[in-house]
């Protein structure tokens, strides 16, 4: 008769380790969703979207490719680029080049909004990641974080190179 194999617990060390990681992932996008409504009127995923489409050519992406940059579902993103559109940030069209894809394109007013929110989105960043960390713990931060997105997604084309 086998015995089940026993669980590979955590030590003390991982654990304090895990849990601080823990608190980061929960209060930090609560922390930056909290500085982009009380700033800009937006939450930080309609940031994300729109900063991402701002860094493109053209202000253009696929909505799959948007979604796998986001890390959100076509449905998810679909629904939250319909309230971008109704502010006239963003515009989808079919792709010309494949009619069964959908463009997503920043428009004039949603650049502005980004050119105008950035500042105090980096201000946020700065004061909630990078000026608690010295220059070497920001390296070791930036490497860490690669390595777990590496495990977690090893195939992923939006994981930034080493």
């Amino acid at each position: 008769m086998e015995t089940p194999e026993q669980p590979h617990w955590l030590s003390d060390d991982e654990t304090e380790t895990w849990h601080a990681l823990a608190g980061v992932l929960i209060r930090l996008p609560g922390a930056l969703d909290a500085q982009l409504q009380r700033d800009a009127g937006i939450s930080h995923v309609e940031y994300q979207v729109m900063a991402m489409l701002s860094r493109t050519a053209e202000r253009t992406l696929r909505m799959s490719e948007l979604a796998g940059y986001t890390g959100s579902s076509l449905s998810r993103l679909s629904h939250l680029v319909k309230r971008l559109e109704r502010n006239d940030w963003v515009r989808r069209a079919p792709d010309p080049d494949d009619g069964r894809y959908t463009l997503a394109t920043l428009t004039e007013s949603g650049w502005d909004k980004v050119v105008a929110t950035a500042p105090g989105h980096a201000e946020a960043v700065r004061r909630f990641v990078f000026d608690p960390l010295t220059k070497a713990q920001q390296r070791q931060l930036r490497d860490i974080g690669r390595r777990v997105w590496g495990a977690v997604e090893p195939d992923d084309h939006c994981l930034p190179p080493r």
